[in-house]
């Protein structure tokens, strides 16, 4: 796919005809630091540009033709990282990248495991033997080492083996400090251990304050597993990029059946081209977008448009790849293909969207790219000043551990992890599935909220709303409608079905009309249910009202005499204007934005109180409203639940999906709505700037705390025990902030029960929706 450099150099070094683009899968990269050392070493490659996403480890690499792939992924693997390049695969060939990123959680979630379940009784059993030394039984040194050494060697192994790799390249990361904190507080225990026994026994305060032993491998165990749990939450989260793209590309057909020499010949849809002719059958995915030749069709539209009733097309009228027919076979020529169909651009535009997010992580790691060096630079003058100062080794070393110690980043790991934990709970009590912290970054200034309406502020089911018969006898109309519909699959079909009840009269002779209805005899006489013609007679002005309406409108004629028309709609949600009105209320902009008719778009605004309203918008059509919305200053929240609303997701500020949609969407959004209940939106918005707020709060906590510890730790006043401890509350002070949004959006609880006190204000009666 072709992503456009925000960088000229390539175009200063080679023409433009001459420029390629790859993807890379990106190896071993664990924080911005790597993400732009990868990004420094392809640029410095003549005429080489590269974007790097950390969240999805893939780099998308502009070269000139003269730099072959293979020198790009040896550029990459002499940073210290592998790579791979990415082929251009089918839907199919996507299950191994799914598997790779499975076990890779599947071994984090096992350390962090075994970490874990080792360091419970290491501590304490290391705390009791420190502090109590007549505790101590033969070979408890022995006992305690058993313990820790799987925790500080394999469990911690990833940390070191990156350490060892930035040592060779002569960089630093947040591993670094990591490996160096656990290694350095766990050779000094085991030294001490070692000439336990010659030494005096300590006890109380002494032993606190000197402490002797084991208790530094309690400290590196617990680091260990404290930025194990971080990496394993944030991994976990991380993984959703990947399905975005898998279940966009399900999307696609795999093969195509191309007509031939008057013959049908089946090949893979790679091998389709611009101008040839294919067959499609009822039920298969069009391969791509094209004009029909022959033949009629209902088309399921609605992965692309949001449109809830089938198109009927024909000869001469435009199909999209992705979308099914029904009740009849197509011949399509086709005229876009591959990387230029609509699937192929909405799954681009879902990347780019997802690469622009994470300013939050991306700061963080910024500073920490600089933290680390500056921590051991620190370190090592500490050291130093106590030499000078006739410390000596016992005296400069300890107070060297504990600078190192006391700037662990386990604080710092476990500062967006646990906030999205409590989040993520306390949004499953109100109907909300929180994702990912990266989309939330900007929900603080959210000011407008773009809503879908097929699925999201409607029902997307078709249902009758309105009957009228030109004998007046509604019942019988709808009967004889109902049984010719019995044999149809059309979703028109089965509203009128389900309203007709279970007891229809059996058809002869049906047959499916493409583009027209059907046809069939019902008690001895000929019925057709279809479009009605352009003179309705007496129900003229009805269904001009209907039209009007935004409602589709059937026609039953009876030996061929027009007998009524039968009105149908997607009807809206009852807790959608109440959602609308609490956006409203909270000062967000609601904005309708979908790919249905005018009319009926501007029916459903005028029911849920929206006045600004964008009707038949495709796919890219949303993007780019959502963009131009972002381009005068708005803050966008977008809200659907279709395919075609997957790129305006994950374009937006923050993308929510309603639960009750497709899997594109859902996988494509930073928040779902479980909950088939709109009124859970206004909490929704509430929660996320909530959950963004702690995060933020948790992020200066955990940098304010090392940089206020670290000049104690380098006077001395802080041993490696106390930095130890220290170091705990931190993450436990983290953790308690990240707690506290348990509360969040607390006025919601009431609310989705049917009625809610705004503070300083009265009772507001609110409509029961229905489960």
């Amino acid at each position: 796919m072709d992503v456009v450099s925000t960088d000229s150099a390539v175009d200063r070094t080679a023409p433009e005809a001459d420029v390629r683009t790859v993807e890379l899968r990106i190896e071993g990269m664990t924080c911005a630091a790597c993400v732009g050392r990868v990004e420094r070493k392809l640029r410095k490659l003549d005429g080489v540009d590269a974007t790097v996403n950390l969240a999805t480890e893939r780099a998308t690499v502009r070269h000139p033709a003269g730099v072959p792939v293979t020198t790009l992924v040896e550029t990459v693997q002499k940073a210290g990282y592998g790579a791979t390049e990415i082929r251009p695969a089918g839907a199919g060939d996507t299950g191994d990248e799914a598997t790779s990123d499975d076990t890779a959680l599947r071994r984090l979630r096992t350390r962090m495991a075994v970490a874990l379940i080792l360091f419970i009784p290491l501590a304490d059993l290391s705390l009791a033997m420190s502090l109590v030394p007549s505790l101590r039984f033969p070979y408890w040194q022995w006992v305690v080492v058993a313990l820790a050494l799987p925790v500080v060697g394999w469990a911690a192994w990833p940390f070191h083996r990156t350490a060892v790799t930035n040592l060779r390249h002569g960089t630093t990361s947040m591993d670094t400090l990591v490996s160096l904190g656990v290694l350095s507080a766990s050779a000094w225990s085991l030294g001490g251990m070692a000439f336990v026994d010659g030494r005096s026994t300590l006890t109380g305060w002494d032993a606190v304050l000197h402490p002797s032993g084991p208790l530094y491998l309690e400290v590196a165990a617990g680091v260990t597993t404290f930025v194990l749990a971080g990496r394993y939450f944030e991994a976990r989260a991380r993984r959703t990029a990947g399905r975005v793209m898998r279940s966009l590309a399900a999307l696609g057909s795999d093969e195509v059946t191309l007509l031939r020499d008057g013959g049908e010949d089946r090949v893979p849809v790679g091998r389709l081209r611009v101008g040839d002719r294919f067959l499609v059958r009822p039920g298969e995915r069009i391969a791509a977008d094209g004009v029909v030749e022959t033949g009629r069709a209902a088309v399921d539209t609605s992965a692309m448009t949001g449109e809830s009733v089938p198109a009927e097309v024909g000869p001469g009228d435009p199909v999209t790849g992705g979308t099914i027919p029904s009740g009849g076979r197509l011949v399509v020529l086709a005229e876009q293909v591959g990387a230029d169909t609509r699937l192929a651009r909405m799954i681009a535009a879902v990347e780019r969207a997802q690469t622009e997010k994470s300013a939050t992580q991306r700061l963080v790691d910024r500073v920490s790219s600089v933290f680390v060096p500056v921590v051991l630079g620190l370190a090592l003058l500490t050291v130093a000043g106590w030499l000078l100062g006739g410390a000596g080794w016992v005296g400069a070393v300890g107070p060297a551990i504990a600078v190192v110690i006391i700037a662990c980043p386990c604080a710092l790991g476990l500062a967006t992890p646990t906030a999205l934990m409590v989040a993520t709970g306390r949004g499953a009590e109100l109907g909300i599935f929180v994702k990912g912290h990266r989309a939330l970054e900007a929900t603080r200034a959210a000011d407008t909220v773009v809503l879908d309406k097929t699925g999201t502020l409607t029902t997307g089911r078709m249902t009758v709303v309105d009957v009228a018969a030109t004998g007046g006898d509604t019942a019988a109309l709808l009967a004889r409608a109902a049984a010719v519909e019995s044999g149809s699959e059309h979703a028109i079909a089965a509203a009128i079905r389900a309203h007709a009840g279970p007891d229809v009269a059996a058809v002869e002779d049906f047959a499916a009309l493409p583009g027209l209805g059907a046809r069939g005899v019902v008690g001895g006489r000929t019925v057709v249910v279809g479009r009605p013609p352009d003179d309705t007679g007496p129900l003229a002005d009805r269904v001009a009202e209907w039209e009007a309406a935004g409602h589709t409108v059937v026609a039953v004629h009876v030996d061929d005499a027009l007998a009524g028309v039968i009105a149908l709609a997607d009807p809206v949600k009852e807790s959608a204007p109440v959602a609308v009105a609490e956006l409203v209320a909270m000062g967000l902009r609601p904005v309708l934005l979908t790919g249905d008719r005018p009319a009926a778009a501007h029916a459903v605004a005028r029911a849920c109180g929206i006045d600004d309203v964008v009707a038949g918008a495709l796919p890219d059509d949303k993007v780019a409203h959502v963009r131009a919305l972002q381009g005068t200053g708005r803050t966008v929240a977008m809200v659907g639940d279709g395919v075609n609303d997957a790129a305006a997701l994950a374009a937006a500020d923050l993308g929510i999906a309603v639960g009750s949609g497709t899997d594109v969407a859902l996988e494509a959004a930073d928040v779902v709505l479980v909950r088939d209940d709109l009124r859970v939106l206004p909490a929704t918005v509430e929660l996320a700037r909530a959950t963004m707020s702690t995060i933020r709060g948790n992020l200066w906590w955990a940098f304010g705390y090392n940089t206020a510890a670290i000049p104690v730790a380098m006077a001395g006043l802080l041993n490696p025990l106390l930095a130890g401890a220290a170091m705990a509350l931190s993450s436990f002070l983290v953790v308690t902030n990240s707690l506290r949004l348990r509360r969040a959006a607390s006025w919601a609880d009431e609310a989705l029960g049917g009625t809610r006190t705004p503070a300083g204000e009265e009772p507001t009666d609110y409509v029961e929706a229905r489960p």
